[in-house]
This record gives structure tokens, sequence and C-alpha cells, in this order.
């Protein structure tokens, strides 16, 4: 297979936010970090606000002294855009929900699912935990009732309860209004 050509560039890359995010994350100054690496303030101040570029040997140690590597200067963040009512539809049980996720399929740091539960609409009729560590339950609009082994909450319009995913519990929605709700998963459920 032959490899695609790629088009050099001469945009300056910027690299300066990432430097001085990796030296306020090691709670160092600009001064301190001038000391270290031989290079002037004045300077250091030019790399962080992208009006300079360091050469590589000051790149180098620079990076030796902040601790990261010089590949995380330049790679690209990962993110993942879920347009609202455009994620991929999943179902963790229940009767009467529809549930979304937010969240990349491939995350496994969180997971968040955003739910639209119908009047009188139901978890498991059984108890059940989820494989995560926290269980975040926010709720958007409407109300929920969430019930373990010997507790029972009843939620509403802004309400959020944080619990142990692996606690036994289930849902409900005892209106007979639609409920709207997301679940944070952390880390993200292998069920």
């Amino acid at each position: 297979m032959k490899a695609l050509p790629v088009e050099p560039s001469n945009d300056p890359v910027a690299i300066g936010s990432r430097i001085r995010a990796a030296r306020q994350g090691q709670r160092m100054t600009i001064e301190q970090v001038a000391d270290s690496t031989g290079l002037t303030k004045g300077f250091l101040s030019r790399v962080e606000r992208d009006l300079t570029s360091p050469s590589v040997a000051s790149l180098v140690t620079l990076c030796q002294v902040l601790s990261i590597s010089i590949g995380d200067l330049f790679s690209m963040p990962e993110t993942h855009l879920s347009r609202a009512g455009q994620g991929p539809r999943i179902s963790l049980g229940g009767e009467g929900i529809k549930e979304e996720l937010l969240t990349a399929r491939h995350e496994r740091r969180l997971q968040i699912i955003r739910a639209v539960i119908a009047p009188r609409g139901r978890g498991e009729a059984d108890l059940y935990a989820v494989d995560c560590d926290v269980d975040v339950l926010h709720v958007i609009a409407g109300r929920i009732t969430l019930l373990f082994t010997s507790e029972r909450y009843e939620l509403s319009a802004g309400d959020t309860l944080s619990f142990s995913g692996r606690e036994p519990h289930t849902w409900i929605n005892e209106t007979d209004e639609e409920t709207i709700v997301t679940w944070t998963l952390v880390p993200a459920a292998a069920r």
C-alpha cells in the first residue's frame, strides 16, 4: 500500500499553552524553569505565548525539566462530539426508557448516558448492579425514584445522587410525566 504524501506546512505549531500548563502543573514559576534550563524568563514567556519557537535543543531541555514528552506537545487532543439526539442508542434494561450514549463508544474512563423515561417507566424488577465504581444520576426534568436494598430516594429536576454502581438498585418514574436524566458511570461499565 502506498503512503499518502504529507504536505509540509509553514504554519507555526502552537505549543505554548501546553508548555505553560505543564509548568503550572509542576507548580513551577517561569523563573524556576529559567534557572533549571538556562533559558531566559523573557524567552520562556514568549514561548508560552507562541511568540517565538524554541530550538530543538531548548525544547528537549524544557521538556526534561517539565517532565513531559516532546510528542505530547504536538499530539492532537482526542475529542468526541455528541449532538443532541444523535448518540448511539443503547439499552441497559428497563421498561419505557430510551437511552442514548453521549460519550464515545470506546471511552473507558467514564460513560455518560442520557435517558428519557416514559411515565411509569421502570428499571429491572429485581435490584441490579452496574460494573462501575461510581454511578451518578442527575435529573434534568421530571422526577425519578431510586430504590436500594434499604433506602429510597425521590429525586426532582436539578437533583444529583452519587453511589457505588455495585450497590444493588433499581429505579421508577412514578409520575404521569416524562423524566429526563443522565447516568454517569466511572469507569465506563463493562456491561
